[in-house]
């Protein structure tokens, strides 16, 4: 049973029509067509009628945006230009007809004009020119690059959250055997002080000296790793940074001046208070001030800048070592990414968490054979307050 269309029963008596309601209907059209044009372009998805070559017929504003036509390609540029994809992977016989009567789905990966996923839907139907049933399609494209971002995100987050907890039970697990290796050794280097000096007991002593070594790095590996899986909220409290800096200072000195590392601080003005944890921050400044260090072979120097504006205090750490290519800057908050020997790669992991949990953030920038510098910004005490406040 063929559809009642109202606009092709007027059509069907226009030669009928005298001139007053000839003009009506032309009016009529033009306001409808309006009206569909206005609806079309107003749409998200990008909406177009083509052929069997693939030519555009018609094309709203969005399928326009999403495919990077412009309106002067409409009836000259084929859609296969925009998706050649989609011309391999569909079959039309030898009229041009769709072989899938119901209209297909796919999705395509777009370079131009920027990079994006969207899902095409094509559904056939035919169009009466001058008494010739012609194949046309009627096309919808849908940006689904959000969509597809945030499924991904998702099952990774799934799958990290999974193998974190696995990982954390592992790593519990192995604290119980390791602390009791530990005592077993202090108990044997005990026997040992009491042997007679020999040769036999001085490397005996050097053995057990390794074996205390090495249980204490895997200590100090799954420590980080319990840190970094299973963090604990920061302790807000108002906090002087610069205090905290001097004490990491402090505490690394015999290790740099051992290393001939020199250190130059500069406050450019009087540092306001931070809200913070205090032992998550010096964990922060003790692990860059490390890095730095470490950056270095023999001597160098590590310069220390606080800078104040109105809305942060910004703490940057720079060193003259090595720097890090262009191709592992990106990954250096990766977890397990170092380019240290025997480095855990989780430190600037869990310098990120903690700044990203102060409601601050971390940045390095870097030249290979130059230097790091590393910025810490850290939001002021007020900031933080009204931050607090827009939560609640």
């Amino acid at each position: 049973m063929k559809n009642f269309d109202p606009l092709e029963s007027v059509l069907g008596r226009v030669d009928d029509l005298d001139q007053v309601n000839l003009g009506i209907l032309v009016t009529r059209l033009a306001r409808e067509r309006r009206l569909l044009n206005t609806v079309f372009n107003s749409l998200r998805e990008g909406i177009l009628v083509i052929d069997s070559e693939g030519t555009l017929l018609y094309a709203n504003v969005s399928a326009i945006s999403l495919l990077g036509f412009k309106p002067k390609d409409i009836g000259t540029t084929s859609l296969w230009k925009a998706v050649p994809d989609l011309a391999r992977t569909i079959r039309l016989d030898a009229a041009g007809h769709l072989a899938e009567a119901t209209g297909i789905s796919r999705e395509a990966e777009l370079t131009y004009p920027e990079s994006r996923l969207v899902r095409i839907y094509l559904v056939p139907f035919d169009e009466d020119v001058h008494g010739q049933q012609l194949p046309r399609y009627a096309v919808i494209v849908s940006d689904i690059t959000l969509e597809k971002t945030r499924t991904q995100q998702q099952i990774e987050d799934e799958r990290v959250r999974s193998l974190i907890q696995l990982s954390a039970g592992v790593a519990h697990e192995l604290g119980n055997p390791l602390n009791s290796l530990n005592i077993h050794l202090q108990l044997m280097r005990r026997q040992i002080q009491r042997m007679e000096e020999s040769a036999l007991r001085s490397k005996v002593e050097y053995s057990l000296e390794i074996c205390r070594n090495e249980i204490g790095r895997l200590d100090s590996i799954i420590s980080h790793f319990l840190e970094a899986v299973r963090p604990r909220p920061p302790d807000f409290r108002d906090l002087d940074l610069v205090a905290v800096l001097e004490e990491s200072l402090e505490f690394l000195g015999p290790e740099l001046e051992g290393s001939g590392v020199s250190v130059d601080v500069e406050l450019r003005a009087a540092v306001p208070p931070v809200q913070g944890d205090r032992d998550q921050v010096k964990q922060v400044f003790f692990n860059i001030l490390k890095n730095a260090r470490q950056a270095m072979n023999r001597g160098g120097v590590i310069r220390v800048r606080a800078l104040v504006d109105d809305e942060y205090v910004n703490v940057q750490i720079g060193d003259t070592g090595s720097g890090i290519s262009d191709e592992d800057l990106p990954r250096v908050f990766q977890p397990y990414f170092t380019t240290k020997d025997g480095g855990h790669g989780l430190g600037m992991m869990i310098c990120e968490r903690i700044m990203r949990d102060h409601g601050g953030r971390i940045g390095i920038d870097s030249r290979r054979g130059v230097g790091t510098i590393v910025t810490l910004q850290f939001p002021q005490k007020h900031r933080r307050v009204r931050l607090l406040e827009a939560d609640a």
